[in-house]
């Protein structure tokens, strides 16, 4: 699983914010890793510098193998709340999404079917 951290101008951290948003979505997506590709993290603020509630927003986009990508996002008054608040439903999301391609018996749906 490759993962990408973007950010905008105003977001400081460099090589460690970088290593630990890798680290961290590693460890939350460990049991999809055979079924994304790509991770990419964009962080920016909104407030371009100033200070303000829930300035700070967090977009995931995951990439499945063979599925449509799937894209989260998450507002917070720090970079690691919004980070932890994205990360958390991008997981809800893939959860949901890889759910569907089993039935409630754990056999393969029809949705699962190559086209």
């Amino acid at each position: 699983m490759q993962i990408q951290v973007h950010t905008d101008d105003n977001i400081q951290g460099g090589d460690s914010l970088a290593r630990w948003i890798s680290d961290e979505t590693t460890a939350k997506l460990s049991r999809f890793r055979d079924h994304v590709t790509r991770v990419e993290v964009f962080l920016t603020d909104i407030d371009a510098g100033k200070s303000g509630a829930q300035d700070k927003r967090c977009r995931v986009e995951a990439r499945p193998a063979g599925r449509q990508p799937l894209t989260v996002t998450a507002d917070g008054d720090k970079v690691a709340a919004a980070f932890t608040g994205a990360i958390d439903k991008l997981v809800r999301a893939l959860d949901t999404d890889m759910g569907r391609l089993k039935d409630k018996n754990g056999r393969d749906t029809i949705r699962a079917a190559e086209e």
